[in-house]
């Protein structure tokens, strides 16, 4: 299925996912929620607090698609209703899946499937959420900061990952291998802190 955007005057035609892929983006999604969920002890309660949104292609803004990345995260500025203070303001972030860069990488790449990619990736976005929230890393963070945190979001969602059971999963740790490669000024930095 094939879905058009208007990227200012010209017209941009990128493949979105399919219903059955939909399917799968949000079973592996609700699998990625109870992993990420089990890793950090969060309750149900304390998911509904990190107030976050998993969108598609389809349901993205012009603005929050990218060529490159498989998703990224957009950091909104969310307002409780009949509230007009200041404090009841509240990050809301949203996961913007870009079907077209995924399905691209596994027409490019047949040992990769889509159930256990979204799941990486999801999982993946989670985790920096979940930092985020936690104050362990900054979402405005300096570019070398954003590599070094890159690289432990990546081994982190691989700890997750490692003991799941799930068809093709690893080929897609495989395939995220060298993210999990440590390099000197990370080395420094975890031995630092």
């Amino acid at each position: 299925m094939a879905g058009c955007r208007r990227d200012g005057a010209r017209q941009k035609k990128m493949e979105t996912f399919n219903p059955d892929d939909i399917a799968t983006v949000n079973n592996a999604a609700a699998m990625a929620e109870e992993l990420v969920s089990n890793h950090y002890k969060m309750s149900a309660s304390q998911w509904i607090k990190r107030r976050y949104d998993i969108r598609t292609l389809s349901d993205l803004d012009p603005g929050e698609i990218i060529d490159g990345p498989f998703a990224q995260i957009i950091r909104y500025e969310g307002h409780r209703r009949n509230r007009s203070l200041g404090s009841s303001a509240y990050d809301f972030y949203k996961i913007c899946l870009q079907d077209h860069t995924i399905l691209a990488a596994l027409m490019e790449n047949r040992r990769l499937q889509l159930f256990p990619f979204i799941l990486y990736i999801v999982t993946h976005e989670l985790i920096h959420i979940v930092r985020f929230t936690k104050f362990l890393q900054q979402f405005d963070a300096a570019p070398e900061d954003r590599l070094v945190e890159e690289k432990r979001v990546h081994a982190a969602t691989h700890q997750v990952l490692a003991p799941v059971k799930t068809a093709g999963l690893a080929e897609v740790l495989e395939f995220y291998g060298e993210w999990r490669i440590p390099y000197d000024g990370l080395r420094q930095k975890q031995n630092i802190s």
